[in-house]
C-alpha cells in the first residue's frame, strides 16, 4: 500500500513554539500526538511554562478555562480524532465566556489512508462550528505563523474560541 510522503522536518513548528511563547502562553495541554511532537517536547523543556499531559482531551478545555481565570494564557494541542471526545465540554466555553485556542492535527482529509480516521475528519469543522469556534485551516508552511498569529489576537484579545487545524497537507498523511 503507497502512502502520501510526509513533508521534510520543517522549522515551523520551532517558529510556531516561539510564536506561541511571544504572546505569553503559559499552558500547554495536550494529549500525546506525533504532529505535535515539537510543542510538546518545547513546551517539558521550557522552565517558564507549565505543560501538562492530558489523559482525555476534554481535560484541556477544563484545563485551559482554569489558565484563563487565573490570568494565564493556554493552548490544547490534541488531534481531529480527540476533538470529538471534547463536545459537550466544548459547550462550556460559549457558556463561561473565555477565550480558547486549540492546535488540531487533522486525520481524514487530504491522503487519509485509515478508514477510522474518516468520519470525525470529515464532520470536525462543522461540530466545531456548531459549538461557536472559528476554524482556520493551514495548508503548508508558509500559512502556520500568520495564521496562529491571526488566532492568536482572535482568542486573546477578542475573546473568542479558535481552533487552527493543520492539516494533512501541511503535516503529512501517516501511512496506514
Amino acid at each position: 500500500m503507497s502512502s502520501i510522503p510526509s513533508p521534510p522536518d520543517p522549522e515551523w513548528p520551532d517558529e510556531l513554539y516561539d510564536l506561541l511563547r511571544e504572546h505569553d502562553v503559559t499552558q500547554f495541554a495536550y494529549v500525546p500526538d506525533a504532529g505535535h511532537k515539537t510543542l510538546i517536547d518545547r513546551s517539558l523543556a521550557d522552565p517558564d511554562v507549565n505543560s501538562i499531559a492530558l489523559t482525555t482531551e476534554e481535560e484541556g478545555v477544563a484545563m485551559l478555562a482554569g489558565a484563563d481565570l487565573g490570568g494565564a494564557r493556554g493552548v490544547l494541542l490534541m488531534q481531529s480524532s480527540g476533538a470529538g471526545n471534547c463536545v459537550n465540554i466544548l459547550s462550556m466555553i460559549k457558556s463561561g465566556h473565555f477565550p480558547f485556542l486549540t492546535l488540531i492535527s487533522m486525520r481524514g482529509d487530504f491522503g487519509e489512508g485509515n478508514p477510522w480516521q474518516m468520519p470525525m475528519g470529515q464532520a470536525l469543522r462543522p461540530v466545531l462550528a456548531a459549538m461557536g469556534i472559528i476554524c482556520l485551516d493551514v495548508d503548508s508552511p508558509d500559512e502556520v505563523l500568520p495564521t496562529v498569529h491571526g488566532a492568536l489576537g482572535m482568542t486573546f484579545k477578542s475573546g473568542n474560541a479558535v481552533a487552527v487545524l493543520l492539516t494533512q497537507k501541511l503535516i503529512g498523511a501517516k501511512a496506514f
